[in-house]
C-alpha cells in the first residue's frame, strides 16, 4: 500500500475516484433516498468506510475549507458520520482544532431530546458535509436541525459525489453555498 500522506490534492482526487468506481459503484435498477430510480447507485459508505477513501476525502475537505475559518464539520448520520469523523481526526493529525456533529433523522425521545449529536456550539462556523447527494432534501433537512438548535453560520456544503439531479440548485436556492468533489460525469457514469 502506497502513503497518501504526502499526496498533492490532485494525488488523493485520483486515489479517491478509483476507490468510488471500484467499490462503491453499481449498475442495475435501484430506488434512491428521493424517491427517485436509477439505473446506477453509488454507495458511499464503501469509500468513506475504507481507510484509504475516508483519508483521501478528509485531506480534500480540510483542503477545501482551510481559509473558511471553519470550527465544526457535520451532517446527517448516516451518510455523514464516517465523514465527520475522518474529517475531524485528520484535522487533529495536522494540529487543525475542529469539531464534528451528527444530525439524527428525528429528535430523540430520551436524554437531552436534541437531534444534533457532539459539541456543536453557538457561534460556530460550520461545513455541512454528505456522501452522495441527489435533490439535496436530505442536506436541507440536516441544516434546518442544526439552525433550529444552534445559532451558528453554515459557510459551505461539501459533498463527496453530487448525481446532478437538482441538489446544487436546491441548496444554493436556500442561500448556501455548495460544492462537490465529483460528480457522476467525472467518474464517467452517465446521467
Amino acid at each position: 500500500m502506497t502513503s497518501l500522506a504526502d499526496a498533492s490534492p490532485d494525488q488523493l482526487k485520483e486515489a479517491l475516484a478509483e476507490i468510488i468506481t471500484k467499490h462503491a459503484l453499481a449498475t442495475g435498477e435501484f430506488t434512491l433516498a428521493s424517491g427517485q430510480k436509477s439505473h446506477y447507485f453509488i454507495d458511499g459508505k464503501q469509500a468513506t468506510l475504507d481507510s484509504r477513501g475516508a483519508y483521501c476525502l478528509a485531506r480534500l475537505i480540510l483542503e477545501e475549507v482551510k481559509d473558511l475559518n471553519v470550527t465544526a464539520v457535520g451532517g446527517m448520520t448516516l451518510g455523514a458520520d464516517p465523514i465527520v469523523g475522518a474529517t475531524i481526526a485528520v484535522a487533529g493529525s495536522l494540529g487543525m482544532d475542529l469539531r464534528g456533529f451528527i444530525v439524527r433523522k428525528e429528535r430523540k425521545e430520551r436524554g437531552m431530546g436534541d437531534q444534533v449529536a457532539g459539541p456543536l456550539r453557538n457561534g460556530d462556523c460550520v461545513v455541512m458535509l454528505e456522501d452522495v447527494v441527489t435533490t439535496g432534501g436530505m442536506t436541507l433537512k440536516a441544516i434546518e436541525a442544526v439552525e433550529r438548535e444552534f445559532d451558528v453560520t453554515i459557510v459551505k456544503v461539501i459533498a463527496m459525489v453530487d448525481r446532478l439531479q437538482g441538489s446544487r440548485q436546491a441548496i444554493e436556492d436556500e442561500g448556501f453555498d455548495f460544492s462537490a468533489i465529483f460528480t457522476i460525469e467525472d467518474l464517467g457514469i452517465r446521467p
